[in-house]
């Protein structure tokens, strides 16, 4: 998954303007303990970390 197709699922999912204040501040244990920003400055790929994301909220295949 590109990093801007990742970016886009995100504002899909959280709107514009929050997407970015999740991805700062929401600590997930399914990206080991990190917020998506610090996993993916870590070297996550972006579909792991849309998978962490997805898994966190419940967020169902059909709407991920």
């Amino acid at each position: 998954m590109r990093l801007t197709v990742f970016w886009e699922r995100m504002a899909e999912h959280f709107g514009e303007g929050y997407a970015d204040s999740f991805a700062r501040d929401h600590v997930m244990s399914q990206l080991g303990g990190r917020t998506v920003h610090e996993a993916l400055e870590a070297g996550w790929e972006a579909k792991d970390v849309w998978r962490g994301v997805c898994a966190a909220l419940g967020i169902p295949a059909d709407k991920r």
